[in-house]
């Protein structure tokens, strides 16, 4: 498929795609024309690089953390790097904890509301 295409089926810009080519987080072949072609698993893959990036992570780390993650591309994360994962994780559990308070408020004055 090609960028516009790929565009279209994820929510994400053309120009952010060709941003994720760029850091080394997704890759495409050219056609003769020099059009970008993606395959199929571009869609998922454009996915979970916007939910690592949802979740605060740097396209440093994304490329270091995506072989990790794909079978195909399977890679040992280094120690420094899982140090780094582990601290981002907890962050991300904070992010989630205050979340659902925040819900939980929400909750309650739509139910006061209601």
């Amino acid at each position: 498929m090609r960028i516009g295409e790929l565009s279209r089926r994820t929510g994400v810009s053309p120009r952010s795609l060709r941003y994720y080519e760029e850091q080394g987080l997704l890759a495409s072949s050219r056609t003769p024309g020099g059009h970008r072609e993606y395959g199929e698993g571009a869609v998922e893959r454009v996915d979970r690089i916007q939910c690592l990036f949802s979740a605060g992570l740097n396209s440093d780390t994304v490329r270091e953390l995506m072989p990790c993650i794909y079978a195909h591309e399977r890679g040992d994360p280094a120690p420094d790097l899982l140090d780094g994962l582990r601290s981002e994780r907890a962050r991300v559990d904070d992010a989630i904890r205050r979340l659902e308070r925040t819900r939980e408020a929400l909750d309650v004055v739509i139910g006061n509301a209601t």
